[in-house]
């Protein structure tokens, strides 16, 4: 069965030194070059493009990842000025760029783009030599430093955007500001701007007051990369049914993350000044299995009434690598094994396809420009 991945933070492969046109074993094992500092442990590192392709997934949200430097944020080693946020998101889009180019990827910026490359993995009777299917986004805007400027990204090829990440963000707060912290001066007018020029807005890692105000500005598409639920596992992290329902209501699909940090129940979760990579001694990868994550598709689903809004945002990499993953993900191929789990349940076939990759591509078929 093919997979869509809803949040793949690919670019953090450039400030990791990674080679993910490699099988996978081979990035596992890269020796350390001399006077290089790891981010994370490549042993850990659950994708690459083979991977990719052994493992069925004809697509991904692909995403451009910079968090500038505030004091008040949790992410360390951001950008210290507007220059270098925008210098280095553009050199992210242009690592996208550069694969595609190759022959390892296509990007996916029309809905005719979508409908021509899943049919291409359809009919493949081998994956092994078919570019990954790319749709470009965003997460926190921070290299967007005025509201204008987002016509220039679309143009590059962007195509959705997150007003947070980790802290507050240049438009609005993100993850470990709490909930009430809305819009910054400038959001609204980048929220306008995002409408005219056709962007999809993305409400992951987003403070509730900042989607609040978002979604009664903002006309457009919006989703929900990857985003599990409250109801399930507390913290602010999570979505609320609210907040779930509303944005059912405006069409987005909800893609459940791997992240054991978000999957963990029974564990208090203060997000404040902290990431999950902070706190690995309490989110441990023999707690939480694809039943956990099959949960919270079930509970979007049955907000839903159907089997329609709901799907896989693995943030795979993002996580962590294999560490932050359930304990039965060692790479992204193993995303296929949700197939099993739903079957299990007793869900029918179509919708398992549903969950799988049919309502990615159904909502960008939808909403990218023809």
């Amino acid at each position: 069965m093919l997979v869509i991945d809803g949040d793949y933070p690919m670019a953090l492969a450039v400030k990791m030194n990674r080679d993910l046109t490699l099988p996978l074993d081979q990035v596992r094992t890269a020796p350390q070059l001399p006077g290089s500092l790891p981010n994370r442990d490549d042993s850990e590192t659950m994708c690459s493009l083979p991977e990719m392709r052994r493992g069925g997934v004809a697509a991904a949200l692909v995403k451009v990842v910079v968090d500038q430097h505030r004091d008040s944020a949790p992410m360390p080693g951001g950008p210290r000025s507007d220059e270098l946020s925008y210098a280095l998101g553009q050199g992210q889009m242009a690592y996208y760029r550069i694969l595609e180019t190759r022959g390892e990827a296509r990007i996916l910026r029309t809905s005719s783009d979508v409908t021509e490359h899943m049919q291409q993995w359809e009919n493949a009777v081998t994956h092994d030599d078919l570019p990954v299917g790319f749709f470009l986004g965003m997460e926190g805007a921070d290299p967007i430093l005025w509201p204008q400027q987002v016509h220039e990204w679309y143009a590059d090829g962007l195509r959705v955007i997150s007003l947070g990440h980790y802290g507050p963000s240049r438009y609005g707060h993100g993850t470990g500001t709490g909930t009430d912290g809305g819009l910054f001066e400038h959001g609204p007018e980048l929220l306008r701007e995002m409408d005219a020029c056709g962007m999809i807005l993305d409400i992951t890692h987003t403070a509730d007051e900042t989607v609040r105000q978002a979604l009664d500005i903002f006309n457009g598409p919006i989703l929900a990369s990857h985003q599990n639920c409250r109801a399930i596992v507390p913290g602010e992290r999570q979505m609320t049914d609210e907040l779930l329902k509303r944005a059912i209501e405006r069409g987005a699909v909800i893609g459940a993350s791997m992240d054991t940090w978000m999957l963990t129940r029974n564990v208090e979760k203060d997000w404040s000044g902290k990431t999950p990579q902070s706190r690995a001694d309490l989110f441990k990868p023999e707690d939480v299995t694809l039943e956990d994550v099959a949960d919270h598709i079930e509970h979007v689903c049955e907000l839903a009434g159907n089997t329609l809004h709901a799907s896989i945002g693995g943030d795979t990499d993002g996580q962590g690598g294999a560490i932050g993953a359930p304990h039965d993900v060692d790479t992204i191929a193993d995303y296929q094994n949700m197939a099993q789990v739903l079957g299990e349940r007793g869900w029918s076939t179509g919708d398992i396809e549903n969950i799988m990759w049919r309502n990615w591509k159904r909502y960008f078929e939808e909403f990218l420009p023809n």
